[in-house]
């Protein structure tokens, strides 16, 4: 705590005095018997329709203008959206674009436009309705957007490919960042070799910092006036930055992990010495969200999450966030705030037992917080009652490490005599959240206690936590890892050992099927989704042919070379490959379920196929449900429920939990055309 006060000055010890209470994480017997009888005592939670979990959230990008005069958002219609604009005045919200394929919005420095960012275009419109320009996105110049300009009124910086000729791969010239703003015109910027992550541009519009990756390292450099370069910090693997805003006194403010273990926010200095800001407190949590003024570019707040969520207000900024927090205690609150320090404050309250979340309005000069775009809301969304509330736990691992994760306790469930599913997260450089987990939230409302390990090699606990892999990814430390947590929530009470399954996706989805090979005394069945069923041949596909091969910034190489997982090395390869799924089918005894997608580019579908075609040929108990065209995850409604309702049927039958809700015609044709391999349990739904 000491290198930690020293790091941040006195701009953090402050923010500590106003900091949000919160619970610590459940790891003592006292604090999980407690937890175990509050939920135990809760009426029981009625079971709620698959569509419960599937339908999307009404309103997406959610965004405050940068006066704080207007909140802009997309809401969902059918297979479209359109885009809303309420003004925080007062007044009822007004359609601004009827139908638009966009996904995110992006207000410009001035607040008279917005832009809409799709998949395929980027478009903007003004807030009197009027339309700007339409530009294609991706294509062969694998344009893209990287940030609104801050220094011009409405303008937003692209990259895009340059210099590709015909037959070639990787352009010859490189990658150029340009301005682009509200009417169309092209300013172009910089032209560089390398793939440009991120930029900062002064109160003149001039790029004076960028991060590039340089064949085997990320570097963040200064651009001095003649266009050339000067390294000002080279980054080691699982290390990253991104800027945030370049004052005027020739810093450069910026979030990442460079120089130390978590993520964090952070100054280089004018004579580039890196000082932290902010960073979490209790020592255990990457930053996952910073809040800035929208205009002046001032640090607000920083937000942490991979264990009990907590905000923090930095500087002047304390007050508001403090009192915010009071009003919705044990909540995790993402924050925007407007322009100066009378505008609007944009609050979304959030929870593991919220499906959608709620918006506010928070007044800094009155402490009035107005709830808004609940029209719908209330009427749509399941009580919070019939979710689970999800427990921080941390235990330690056999070799004493200390191991973080996530429990769900199904109310009015004695969770002694319940079943007990463990689900893996995919990456595995990703980790688990505080937030509604839908899968999670489905399992429970089922009766299965969900135990979520975010085991070491997981992100979000710092760099250190993620290399303490060691690269030992088969049947090794990283599954350890999970098994000893299950066997601990035994040990504490918590689930029935005769029925304790395992389920997951990706990566998560091997962690499964490694799971029922290695330790089928403990798991009884498994639900793969998008499974590599060998890691080793899986991170070759991946980098070489698979959704990396045709990325230009090529970092994930090196980032699995350093986690040992490079499977272009011979020895990796084989050490892998000894201890995949595949390579031991014949241990594999368990019933399984396997759901991929036919065009999947980060898991070979070749693998999958072969996999259960192995076990098939070994006359084991497996069933493989394939989307034709579907890729890594499903995505469209009748795929995302038939993933939910095979899961469902397979746990149940084998562990006990709620019966699944009888299939309607449309998902019942699905599966009849779709399943490959019928176990026992899906017989009734496959092709005679």
């Amino acid at each position: 705590m000491t290198k930690f006060r020293d790091l941040c000055g006195t701009l953090a010890l402050l923010a500590l005095l106003v900091a949000p209470r919160q619970l610590p994480a459940a790891d003592a017997p006292t604090e999980l018997r407690n937890a175990i009888a509050a939920q135990r005592a809760l009426p029981r939670a009625p079971q709620l329709p698959r569509s419960a979990f599937l339908e999307g959230r009404g309103l997406a990008a959610v965004q405050l203008s940068p006066a704080g005069d207007y909140v802009a958002y997309l809401r969902e219609q059918g297979e479209s959206r359109s885009l809303f604009l309420l003004p925080t005045g007062g007044g009822a919200p007004r359609v601004l674009v009827a139908r638009t394929q966009a996904e995110q919005l992006l207000w410009s420095r001035d607040g008279r436009w917005l832009f809409l960012r799709g998949a395929k275009s980027l478009a903007s419109v003004s807030v009197d309705g009027r339309a700007g320009v339409r530009v294609p996105m991706g294509g062969a110049e694998q344009r893209g957007v990287m940030k609104v300009d801050p220094s011009q009124p409405a303008a937003v910086l692209l990259r895009e490919r340059r210099g590709m000729g015909k037959g070639e791969r990787w352009p010859a010239v490189g990658w150029r960042v340009v301005r682009m703003d509200v009417h169309g015109k092209w300013t172009p910027l910089r032209e560089d070799p390398r793939w440009v992550h991120d930029v900062a541009l002064d109160a003149r519009g001039r790029i004076v910092a960028l991060a590039r990756f340089e064949g085997g390292d990320d570097a963040l450099h200064r651009v001095l006036p003649d266009g050339s370069l000067r390294e000002v910090l080279r980054l080691r693997p699982m290390e990253r930055i991104r800027l945030l805003a370049a004052p005027a006194d020739r810093s450069l403010l910026l979030e990442g992990n460079p120089g130390g273990n978590f993520r964090r926010v952070l100054r280089l200095t004018a004579d580039d010495k890196l000082q932290t800001l902010h960073q979490d407190p209790r020592g255990e949590a990457d930053l996952d969200e910073v809040v800035l003024d929208a205009r002046s570019g001032q640090l607000l707040a920083a937000s942490y999450r991979s264990t009990v969520p907590a905000t923090w207000g930095i500087g002047d900024a304390q007050r508001i966030v403090a009192d915010i927090a009071r009003r919705l205690p044990g909540r995790d609150i993402a924050l925007q705030a407007g322009a100066g320090g009378n505008a609007p404050w944009l609050v979304a309250e959030r929870a593991a037992t919220l499906r959608d979340p709620r918006w506010w309005l928070y007044d800094p000069r009155t402490g009035g917080l107005l709830r808004i775009l609940d029209d719908r809301a209330r009427s749509t969304a399941p009580p919070e009652s019939a979710f689970a509330r999800k427990l921080a736990v941390a235990y330690t691992a056999s070799d004493g490490m200390r191991v973080h994760g996530f429990l769900l306790l199904p109310p009015g469930i004695d969770p002694a005599h319940a079943p007990l599913v463990a689900q893996v997260h995919g990456g595995p450089i990703n980790h688990f959240r505080a937030g509604y987990d839908g899968i999670a939230q489905f399992l429970a409302n089922r009766g299965y206690v969900v135990f979520q390990s975010n085991f070491r090699g997981s992100t979000g606990h710092g760099r250190t936590y993620t290399f303490a892999s060691n690269g030992d990814y088969g049947n090794g430390r990283v599954q350890r890892d999970i098994v000893e947590g299950v066997r601990w929530l035994l040990a504490q009470g918590i689930g029935d050992p005769q029925r304790v399954g395992i389920v997951g996706h990706s990566f998560g989805g091997y962690s499964t099927l490694l799971g029922l090979t290695f330790q089928p005394e403990l798991f009884k069945v498994g639900v793969a989704g998008a499974p590599p069923s060998d890691l080793g041949w899986g991170m070759r596909w991946l980098v070489e042919a698979g959704e990396q091969g045709d990325l230009p910034d090529r970092s994930l190489r090196h980032t699995l070379a350093a986690l040992s997982l490079d499977a272009t090395d011979p020895a990796t390869y084989a050490r892998l490959h000894a201890q995949s799924p595949q390579a031991n089918a014949a241990r594999m005894r368990r019933p399984l379920l396997v759901m991929a997608g036919g065009a999947d580019r980060t898991v070979a579908i070749r693998d999958v196929t072969h996999y259960t075609a192995t076990l098939k040929t070994l006359r084991r108990p497996v069933t493989l449900l394939v989307e034709p065209n579907g890729g890594h995850s499903p995505v469209d409604p009748i795929p995302r429920e038939a993933y939910l309702f095979a899961m469902e049927t397979m746990l149940q039958k084998h562990l006990g939990g709620s019966a699944p809700e009888p299939p309607g015609p449309r998902l019942r044709a699905y599966l009849r055309e779709n399943l490959r391999l019928a176990g026992p349990e899906f017989s009734a739904y496959a092709t005679p």
